[in-house]
């Protein structure tokens, strides 16, 4: 691991030592603040690779200290995480606002997370992410574009393509997973209680072995929350080594997000080797996509990687491939026709739509577009 410089400014003596022993551990070498002023002086004079802030300071608050560093050339860029008690909805936003990369909260699950977040942000874990298969995620800015139906037909469809290569999904749509309903699978194994479950007992073998097969789809599903209430108890320090366990198990991963856009969902977007975004003809969705589009490009998202899909899911009416660029600023990759009853026909009955309508132009769409985004995520892979 290489060594990396990580600052921490914490008033609280015990809880700054806590962490920053946790840290000295891993071979980072540490600097210790106790007030905002200091940390401040810190992060300028030394030039820390990381900071760790507790935004609940005596002298100044955690949001000012970061407006500070990101209006100074020498700290503009430093990766900051929020690490505080307060758990609040409105802190979290005002935090992330102010220009905190990240924010956790002190709980059972917060090293684990900030160990995560610290390799992920410093780019220490650039290598393992590199490894194994190449990571496809879905998403879009407005619910009802068909997304989840639209992930399941795809990877469908690179399995049916190279018969040889091991397709997973994922589905990470919250707070009740959309796949598992499509493709009939009724098991009990799901995310919720795969973040349950130890690092030691999620290994690459266990999803290789253990993760049910789809059969006639051609995948294996890790499927999402079968419920609002087990969505509350997923983990979400957990996600991330377990993407990675699943690259290291299969060819390709896909992973089904919706428009569940979160500080769960957002790292995988930035580490996917094809952002693949489906887009509603509707000008509210296209709209929204524009200001989702914004805020991923924001987020280092570059355009290369962005595979967008027009998909007319409700009806012919709407606007065009044309219009629907101009008024994003990115190219449509793909265009999907509309399937009138067909699509819903298929979902209901638990079938891939190319083997339940062979002939028909959407099926060989299909199987263009999971050609088109399998070659651009092994050239991204080779970049």
């Amino acid at each position: 691991m290489p060594e990396k410089k990580i600052l921490i400014v914490d008033a609280d003596v015990a809880s700054r030592n806590f962490i920053a022993r946790i840290l000295s551990d891993q071979q980072y070498e540490v600097i210790q603040a106790g007030s905002g002023k200091e940390g401040l002086i810190c992060a300028w004079r030394d030039r820390p690779d990381l900071a760790i802030l507790d935004p609940n300071l005596a002298d100044l608050r955690g949001e000012e200290i970061a407006i500070k560093l990101r209006h100074d050339a020498r700290t503009a860029s430093l990766p900051l995480i929020a690490l505080s008690s307060d758990s609040s909805v409105v802190r979290i936003k005002s935090c992330l606002d102010a220009g905190y990369s990240e924010y956790i909260t002190k709980s059972g699950q917060a090293v684990q997370m900030l160990n995560e977040t610290i390799s992920r942000l410093l780019g220490i874990a650039a290598v393992a992410e590199k490894k194994g298969g190449s990571l496809i995620v879905f998403l879009s800015a407005k619910g009802g574009a068909g997304t989840s139906s639209l992930c399941a037909n795809i990877a469908q469809n690179i399995s049916q393509s190279q018969p040889e290569a091991r397709v997973a999904v994922l589905d990470l749509v919250l707070p009740i997973g959309s796949i598992a309903p499509i493709v009939g699978y009724e098991g009990s194994q799901n995310i919720a209680t795969i973040t349950d479950m130890s690092p030691a007992e999620t290994t690459p073998k266990f999803f290789k072995e253990e993760l049910p097969d789809m059969n006639i789809w051609g995948f294996n599903l890790l499927a999402g929350s079968p419920d609002p209430e087990s969505s509350n108890h997923i983990k979400a320090g957990r996600i991330w080594d377990i993407v990675l366990a699943l690259k290291e198990s299969y060819d390709y991963v896909l992973v089904d997000i919706g428009r569940s856009l979160s500080k769960i969902t957002l790292p995988l977007i930035q580490q996917a080797d094809v952002v693949t975004l489906i887009i509603s003809t509707d000008t509210s969705a296209v709209s929204l996509t524009k200001t989702l589009w914004k805020y991923l490009s924001s987020k280092g998202v570059g355009a290369a990687s962005v595979y967008t899909i027009l998909n007319r899911a409700v009806g012919l009416e709407g606007l065009s491939k044309v219009d629907a660029e101009k008024m994003i600023g990115i190219p449509i990759s793909a265009s999907m026709p509309y399937l009138s009853s067909n699509f819903a026909f298929a979902n209901s009955h638990h079938q891939p739509f190319t083997l339940k309508f062979p002939k028909d132009t959407a099926s060989f769409v299909f199987l263009e577009m999971a050609k088109e985004m399998t070659t651009l995520a092994r050239k991204f892979r080779t970049q």
